[in-house]
């Protein structure tokens, strides 16, 4: 079912039907093979770069979209209803450029914007560690200066598209601190994991990195040294966006699916919809999505107007990924013992939706991040 999107241009209107046209021709077609087969999708994020849709929200001076975010997001929503794993790389890659575009000097900005943003290169973002997720001060993976540039030495893990991203913002100690770089996706001291077997998102791929003593040239520092935490966690206010823009796309792709297959399937001589246990579970589905999408837009103007959004950056990322989870769920059970199979793509919706509930900071560090946002 088309969403009723109340858009701000014809610009944005014409961006969404050219991202909903690509979604269907090049992701819908696609996501059963690859996710069943958990092969990666090879020249899709081309695709998606040569339509524009990897530089959405950065300035068009360097290749970028210049859109605001409250329509990005309902890009990635749309997305995210077809593949989950493609829109949630493609937030991702969004958030890989975030140090540089904001944080960067002039210099670094020139050399590398229009390469991250104009589609051929695909970002990773590297800040978890095996014994530091979510807290990120923890962080033992080391950057020491010397005359050629920085050695780094540690693991990192939980990267997505590890070991296929061309580019990724790393985060490593230099001293007490944390710092970021702008590391290259390949180098020599550079080597990743096997990619984690997953419940879902199977296609791309999640991988621990392991540097050896790499050498990473002075000017990939992005910041100040010791200015990385203030980098991440204002990236992170960006990207739980994203990932809740995410959730809110698969949510919608299983209320859609529940909705067609409760009009079609029959039970004591009517269609199960017009049941009213089984049509009031349909409404609160639609009522989630809902609240979901309006949750993560109220966000994203904020973010355009240039107001504070980060408390409201975590409540998005909370409701619309509890939503997702329970959407998902009551889809599978609308779907009865089918709901079950792999014959329907509910269970992989389903599974799909609980890593959203943990990344970009599980929902009990949104609900810590709401809750000091309350103290204050």
């Amino acid at each position: 079912m088309a969403v009723d999107r109340l858009l701000p241009t014809q610009e944005a209107e014409d961006l969404l039907d050219l991202t909903r046209d690509l979604a269907d021709k090049e992701l819908a077609t696609r996501v059963e093979e690859h996710e069943r087969a958990e092969t990666y999708p090879e020249g899709l994020f081309a695709t998606l770069g040569a339509a524009g849709l990897l530089g959405l929200p950065y300035p068009e001076e360097f290749g970028g979209g210049a859109q605001p975010y409250e329509v990005y997001l309902q890009v990635l929503e749309e997305l995210a209803a077809r593949w989950a794993a493609v829109a949630v790389a493609t937030s991702v890659h969004g958030l890989a450029c975030f140090p540089v575009a904001t944080f960067g000097t002039d210099a670094q900005k020139e050399r590398w914007l229009p390469e991250l943003l104009g589609g051929g290169v695909v970002g990773g973002y590297s800040l978890s560690e095996p014994q530091a997720g979510s807290d990120a001060a923890a962080l033992t993976c080391k950057a020491v200066a010397e005359e050629a540039g920085y050695r780094v030495t540690g693991t990192k893990a939980w990267i997505t598209h590890g070991g296929r991203a061309d580019f990724y913002a790393l985060f490593a100690r230099t001293g007490e601190r944390i710092s970021c770089f702008l590391a290259p996706g390949q180098v020599e001291g550079l080597s990743f994991g096997k990619p984690e077997e997953k419940m879902g998102l199977h296609a791309i791929p999640t991988t621990t990195a392991h540097w050896d003593g790499a050498l990473l040239e002075t000017d990939r520092l992005l910041g100040a040294e010791g200015q990385g935490l203030q980098i991440a966690f204002s990236a992170l206010d960006s990207g739980r966006l994203g990932i809740a823009a995410c959730a809110t796309g698969l949510a919608q792709a299983a209320l859609d699916a529940a909705v067609d297959y409760a009009n079609e399937r029959t039970t004591f001589g009517k269609k199960i919809v017009d049941h009213q246990g089984l049509g009031f579970l349909l409404a609160d589905m639609a009522a989630a999505v809902d609240s979901a999408r309006a949750t993560y837009l109220d966000a994203a103007r904020r973010r355009d107007l240039g107001r504070p959004y980060s408390r409201q950056a975590s409540v998005a990322k909370l409701v619309a990924t509890d939503a997702a989870m329970k959407v998902t769920t009551d889809a599978v059970q609308v779907f009865g013992g089918y709901g079950y199979t792999r014959d329907f793509p509910v269970e992989r919706y389903m599974r799909e939706a609980k890593i959203m509930q943990i990344f970009e900071g599980t929902n009990q560090i949104q609900r810590l991040v709401i809750s000091r946002g309350l103290a204050r």
